[in-house]
């Protein structure tokens, strides 16, 4: 450990000098974050109270709803705090709550993500055993599982960063992620750096690779069916997969600017980048499952 000091606060420095724009940022977030609370919220509440929407399918977007509404909350407030502060500081056990929340969400979304995509096979390539086989207990157990999974994965990301004594505590963001805090340590991040990518890779695989075996099975069924049953399934998929790759981007932006120089690009892109992944789905989500 070298020249370590024990700082009580982070300093997000991506708000930067932004002078009276941050009237107009402030007005411009606070909309998107009322938009994302009615839309997500009113959805939520069709779906509970509308007994012919008491269907799988239904009950996993509710799941992933109210994942978006977790998540949207773990980033607005402090948002729109900051922007009207004349300080930027972050006490350390609040950037630790901030990136709790964040990854939990992240994880959540792509394991929600995950299980629409087998909820959408089941009932295409297995249309009369799917309500036999999509009980009410597994459905509950489907919906949990995700949570519970992020929870674990992240408890122990945030147990490993707690250890850490830090040479810096200047953060080139506009909230706390665990990768730009651990960049910041004097101790020994090796175990932090391995967990973080036994983690990554587990989610994906875990995610992404059922997605996959999913659609292409559901590819194999449409390629043998009749025109109205392809154009069924594709208005039934295409919502699905817009909202995975809008999501799979907005995290990988996020991934891509902790580990490259982003330094040429303009800062008001670099912000934009980074907030895409808790900002953009659950406002892209509602609006188009609602429609």
């Amino acid at each position: 450990m070298e020249n370590s000091t024990h700082f009580k606060v982070f300093r997000l420095a991506a708000y930067g000098d932004i002078g009276q724009l941050k009237y107009f940022y402030f007005a411009v977030v606070t909309v998107l974050y009322v938009v994302i609370i009615l839309a997500n919220a009113l959805l939520i509440r069709v779906i509970c109270i509308e007994r012919s929407l008491h269907e799988p399918m239904y009950l996993f977007l509710c799941a992933l709803f109210v994942n978006q509404l977790y998540g949207s909350t773990g980033l607005f407030p402090a948002l729109m705090f900051y922007l009207l502060s004349d300080t930027h500081d972050i006490s350390l056990l609040y950037c630790y709550f901030q990136i709790y929340v964040l990854y939990t969400y992240a994880i959540t979304e792509f394991c929600n993500l995950s299980v629409m995509s087998y909820d959408r096979y089941m009932s295409i390539c297995y249309p009369p055993q799917s309500n036999n086989i999509m009980t009410p207990k597994r459905i509950c157990g489907l919906i949990l599982l995700p949570q519970v999974y992020s929870i674990f994965i992240n408890a122990i990301v945030i147990s490993l960063s707690l250890r850490l004594q830090f040479c810096a505590n200047v953060l080139d963001r506009v909230y706390c992620d665990n990768y730009s805090v651990v960049k910041l340590a004097c101790s020994n991040t090796m175990l932090n750096n391995i967990w973080d990518l036994v983690a990554t890779v587990l989610s994906f695989s875990c995610t992404i690779f059922p997605t996959i075996y999913s659609y292409v099975r559901v590819l194999q069924i449409c390629l043998k069916s009749s025109k109205e049953t392809r154009q069924k399934a594709f208005n039934t998929c295409m919502s699905h997969i817009a909202s995975l790759l809008n999501f799979s981007f907005g995290c990988l932006f996020l991934i891509l600017q902790g580990r490259y120089d982003t330094a040429h690009l303009p800062p008001i892109l670099r912000t934009v980048l980074l907030v895409y992944f808790p900002i953009y789905p659950p406002l892209f989500n509602p609006i188009m499952y609602g429609l």
